[in-house]
This record gives C-alpha cells, sequence and structure tokens, in this order.
C-alpha cells in the first residue's frame, strides 16, 4: 500500500513564498515521476510542476521562473518551492507520483495525495 504524505501548504501573502514536500512511503517502489498538480476553486486541476527521476523537469508556464521542483530519489520525496506567489496561485494542490514497483511484473501505478491548500492573499 503507497502513500503519498504532503506538507507545506497554508496562508501567505503576495510575493511570498512557501515550500511543498511530498514522501512517498508504502511498499517497495521506485520513483519514476513525481510531481503537483492544483485545482482552483471551481476550475479544473492542472499541472503546476512534475520531475522525472533523471531530473528533466516540466512546469506549467504560470509558474515557470517562479517555482523550482526538487526531488531525492532515494528517499522518493519531491518539492516544490514556490516564491513570487500570486492570489492566482490559490489552489489545492496535489502531488502526483507515478512508481515503478521493484519486483515481477514491476508495474508502473499512479498515485496521488489528499491535498494540501495554498491560500495567497493579495
Amino acid at each position: 500500500q503507497v502513500q503519498l504524505v504532503e506538507s507545506g501548504g497554508g496562508l501567505v501573502q503576495a510575493g511570498g513564498s512557501l515550500r511543498l514536500s511530498c514522501t512517498a512511503s508504502g511498499s517497495r517502489f521506485r520513483f519514476n515521476t513525481m510531481g503537483w498538480y492544483r485545482q482552483a476553486p471551481g476550475k479544473q486541476r492542472e499541472l503546476a510542476a512534475t520531475i522525472t527521476d533523471g531530473g528533466s523537469t516540466d512546469f506549467a508556464d504560470s509558474v515557470k521562473g517562479r517555482f523550482a521542483i526538487s526531488a531525492d530519489n532515494a528517499e522518493n520525496t519531491v518539492h516544490l518551492q514556490m516564491n513570487s506567489l500570486k492570489a492566482e496561485d490559490t489552489a489545492v494542490y496535489y502531488c502526483h507520483a507515478f512508481l515503478r514497483a521493484v519486483t515481477f511484473p514491476f508495474k508502473l501505478s499512479d498515485y496521488w495525495g489528499q491535498g494540501t491548500s495554498v491560500t495567497v492573499s493579495s
């Protein structure tokens, strides 16, 4: 059983910073891709940023230059550093992971965290 444990959300003023963390724990697996999606009130869930086990990253255009994502592969942990936050960054942020089992049949599965709320006041 795999769990994604998120931390770091909260309330911050516009221009401020927050750091989100997510750790995958449970069954034996290998990190393939981890990242963060976000869902603002009344909107669809959208990609914020992802990182692969090889270090390749992908960012939504709206966060490029402001957000940074990093990973500790050995700890199956991903961090999202959010700087210069804007009111439009207000959303519930969900950790997502593609994890591959280390035992046959080496199944690749995806998992979601419970979500952590980020509120940016203007």
